[in-house]
């Protein structure tokens, strides 16, 4: 039982009650009827919280089954109020270090119904945690006390990659795929053969079927040639290899890099089975820490996430060389190889960039470098003041590393891919799906 504001400003009402009667009568009558006024309030105090324990509101808990990191979760806390008008305050315990919209809530719930009240939290790291009880504040009928209690409500979630992503990118490939999208598709791209249509000003004469348009013509005299329309080739091997080593520790607009290179990782692999191409990840560091092979189907991109969800970087060197050598033993045929990570110089990244110049010309090797934001926009601020400037002289240094060291991979045949981390996702899939639709697989 907690006491309300009424019942302070009560008592202070009660001292100058007494102020006032001292003008009157005598100081000790004017302290007994001082008193007596505040055991009174106090007395309605107790009287009131006992109320409102008779009363009490129910509350439960709805989360989504699968927390996504970086991202606003919703959470709804159904408090149903059973026969007064309820004035509640509650404070949910989440696990510690989520973002939170808002700490507190605040509500007035009529008798006799539901109310649901909504508020989100941002996991910014991957794993299982501890969701604590609900703490809830009642005020009673008088608004002179508040009951205070908590409602067991605790139990362990676990926080996934992006998943909130991976949904909106399967809405987004299927929408490509949908016949309203398939009819803006060109005819030539690709090498395997999809369906005849119509010919449309503007589409390539070396790709009209003039076998299927003869049968045509021969049945219907004012018919419209056919032209073959083709689509990039399925089946290729696409392996996606994920460094966690020192350089993915850091942390870019709240989320590790390695988090950032994991959502990453999920929605190409998401592209790549949706395309139907086998998918393979690996992650290294000092070795290659977890291999999972090439596979096909949408059931392997749950397999994907069981399997990637739990592991984190490590503050260890990692050995390129090696998780290279370790792709070609295991897959001798030619794949996309995507290596992301990252990377400061020519010098500091040496061994990555012979490591990669191993893959070419047998495998498509690609770099995918995350950069940080942060930096993009201290070498694009203009400034006065000192400290600034040479704070952006080094971003601009440090971008200009970067390209040295892209310029000498490109050099080697290896594509390269440096954006932004918290807009990599959607960047490689584009370049991707560029890729598959310009068959250089």
């Amino acid at each position: 039982m907690v006491p309300s504001r009424r019942v302070y400003l009560l008592l202070v009402l009660g001292i100058a009650i007494a102020l006032i009667l001292c003008l009157f009568i005598n100081i000790k009558a004017a302290i007994a009827i001082t008193l007596l006024f505040d055991a009174i309030v106090l007395g309605l105090m107790v009287v009131d919280g006992f109320q409102v324990r008779r009363s009490r509101v129910q509350i439960s808990r709805e989360l989504p089954s699968r927390l996504s990191i970086g991202r606003d979760n919703p959470v709804v806390l159904k408090v149903t109020s059973p026969n007064t008008n309820a004035l509640i305050e509650i404070c949910d315990y989440y696990p510690t270090g989520f973002g939170v919209s808002a700490p507190a809530l605040r509500a007035i719930v009529p008798n006799n119904s539901t109310q649901e009240l909504t508020y989100t939290v941002k996991p910014t790291q991957r794993g299982e945690f501890p969701w604590g009880n609900i703490q809830v504040r009642q005020l009673g009928i008088w608004g002179l006390a508040w009951d205070d209690w908590q409602i067991p409500q605790s139990l362990p979630v676990k926080v996934y990659p992006d998943l909130v992503g991976l949904r909106s990118l399967t809405i987004r490939l299927a929408l490509q795929s949908s016949g309203s999208m398939r009819q803006s598709r060109k005819t030539g791209i690709g090498t395997e053969f999809a369906e005849l249509r119509n010919y449309r000003t503007g589409d390539d004469l070396r790709f009209i079927d003039w076998k299927a348009t003869a049968r045509r013509v021969g049945a219907y005299s004012n018919a419209m040639p056919l032209v073959r329309v083709l689509e990039p080739e399925q089946e290729q091997t696409l392996l996606i290899l994920l460094d966690r080593g020192r350089l993915m520790t850091a942390k870019v607009q709240s989320l590790l890099r390695f988090d950032w290179g994991m959502n990453a990782t999920l929605s190409l692999a998401l592209a790549g089975l949706h395309r139907g191409d086998r998918v393979g990840v690996g992650v290294f560091d000092r070795q290659m820490h977890t291999w999972i092979p090439p596979e096909r189907g949408q059931h392997h991109l749950n397999q994907l996430i069981d399997r990637l969800t739990p592991i984190q970087p490590v503050l260890f060197e990692s050995d390129y060389l090696g998780a290279v050598t370790n792709v070609l033993q295991r897959q001798t045929r030619r794949a996309l190889v995507v290596v992301i990570t990252d990377l400061v110089d020519v010098t500091a990244s040496t061994e990555l960039l012979s490591a990669l110049s191993k893959l070419a010309p047998r495998y498509l090797p690609f770099c995918v470098t995350l950069r940080d934001p942060q930096v993009d926009r201290l070498a694009h601020t203009f400034t006065d003041d000192v400290t600034d400037a040479y704070a952006r002289a080094v971003a601009l240094d440090l971008l200009m590393q970067r390209q040295v060291a892209f310029a000498q991979l490109k050099q080697k045949g290896v594509l390269v891919l440096d954006a932004p981390a918290n807009q990599i996702a959607d960047q490689l899939v584009e370049r991707y799906l560029q890729l598959k639709a310009r068959n250089q697989l």
